[in-house]
């Protein structure tokens, strides 16, 4: 009989976006290393991304548990639709500037009375099912992924109730030095609360699974037990049929989320310098966005008489037709979250840009661990945010080499592949 590891996510298909590929990657591939993966997810999650094309990578080896959810996230976006009469996208409920009335209460609601967050009222009855799940399938390694970090709250309980369960606390994120948390208005009590939690969520989970070295370090001072390291990656699965085809304009494109933390407008702003400088880039110069794009970005970008000429924005692309989008891409952006913990800020769709085989910009700290992985892997460069003048320059490199039809140098990809890392989970789980 196959080894069996119980899994507790949020998010998992029909889910769409970052959240959902590292656990359903790691899915896929476990089976073909001798283990025997259950899947134990919401049956009426709140999310606004969708994507049914996910589902084929979920193996029939793997049983999948639904339990239906409470929480108060679609009834807050309605109430704040009706009162402010416009669509609330979760793109916009992440602020770092000035905020309306409401939005105030909103945010300090949702930071101090919904913690660690609002999956929170899910803890109870997944505990009660799982605790007879665990004993009636003789599973013996539980994993629970975060955000949301209540998903570890259930993973501690069960761990208290079953005492020989091996318990993997993996966070794609951080807790308390989430930058998330620095736009929730929380008082002291709550970041006292969210510190309380955390240190018993890292002191009592045999292992802490993490996908950033910044990170590591930040666990192991905050009292992990042990910690380990394994990034996020690319599935070579999604890039068969991989075959860059040059355009009549030279086009950049950002794939995924815009919110104010992960903040184009440095870019944006130099491309405009460059377009006013340079004719030639101007006409053949195009900027999409792929995605969810908050709402005061896209108006900022549609009143400039420059960018809203060279910009266009596009909805969330299913994730198996991305291959096309890559195939008809110049050069790509990348914006890490302006924020205290940048540094250790690796987007999953960095791994996804090197598997595209496309040139990278990326705007945030060149220090960074990001920076250090695209140094590594010869896709690019990081160029810190404020340095306009280094980041034109980069563009117009890049126009340069799309001219002069200069290919792609980057190597040394191979190691962030999906079924490669998910390997080195194997061996991890192994050795629990």
């Amino acid at each position: 009989m196959s080894k069996r590891v119980l899994i507790i996510t949020y998010y998992w298909p029909p889910s769409g976006g970052s959240g959902v590929q590292r656990w359903l990657k790691f899915v896929k591939y476990l089976p073909q290393f001798g283990w025997e993966p259950f899947v134990f997810t919401p049956e009426n999650p709140s999310f606004e991304l969708q994507d049914e094309s996910l589902l084929k990578d979920v193996p029939p080896e793997a049983e999948v548990i639904k339990l239906p959810i409470w929480e108060p996230y679609s009834a807050y976006a309605k109430l704040t639709g009706f009162l402010t009469g416009k669509k609330i996208k979760a793109t916009d409920f992440v602020s770092t500037g000035r905020k309306s009335a409401f939005q105030n209460l909103a945010a300090f609601i949702r930071g101090n009375f919904f913690i660690p967050d609002p999956r929170i009222f899910w803890k109870r009855p997944a505990v009660k099912f799982l605790h007879d799940f665990i004993q009636h399938n003789q599973i013996r390694m539980l994993v629970t992924t975060g955000p949301p970090h209540s998903m570890h709250l259930i993973g501690m309980e069960l761990k208290r109730r079953n005492p020989s369960l091996k318990w993997i606390a993996d966070f794609r994120d951080p807790w308390s030095r989430w930058d998330l948390l620095d736009t929730l208005q929380l008082t002291s009590l709550a970041r006292a609360r969210h510190n309380r939690l955390e240190h018993q969520v890292l002191t009592k989970a045999d292992c802490v699974l993490t996908v950033t070295p910044h990170y590591v370090n930040w666990f192991k001072q905050a009292g992990a037990r042990k910690t380990v390291l394994i990034t996020n990656g690319y599935d070579e699965d999604d890039f068969t049929g991989l075959h860059y085809v040059k355009g009549s304009r030279f086009t950049i494109r950002h794939l995924g989320v815009v919110d104010e933390l992960r903040d184009p407008r440095p870019f944006m702003l130099a491309a405009r310098d460059a377009c006013i400088e340079n004719s030639e880039l101007a006409a053949l110069l195009s900027i999409e966005f792929v995605g969810q794009v908050n709402t005061a970005f896209r108006s900022w970008v549609e009143a400039d008489g420059v960018l809203s000429k060279i910009t266009s924005f596009r909805s969330q692309v299913p994730h198996g037709q991305l291959v096309e989008v890559y195939n008809q891409t110049d050069a790509l952006l990348l914006v890490l979250a302006n924020s205290a913990i940048a540094r250790g800020n690796i987007p999953g769709k960095l791994f996804e840009y090197i598997g595209s085989m496309r040139p990278v910009i990326g705007i945030g700290p060149a220090d960074g661990d990001a920076a250090s992985i695209i140094s590594k892997t010869g896709a690019g460069v990081v160029i810190e945010r404020e340095n306009l003048q280094a980041i034109k320059a980069r563009l117009l490199d890049l126009f340069l080499d799309w001219k002069n039809n200069k290919g792609y140098a980057g190597t040394g990809k191979e190691s962030y592949s999906r079924k490669s890392l998910t390997a080195d989970l194997a061996n991890l789980l192994n050795s629990l």
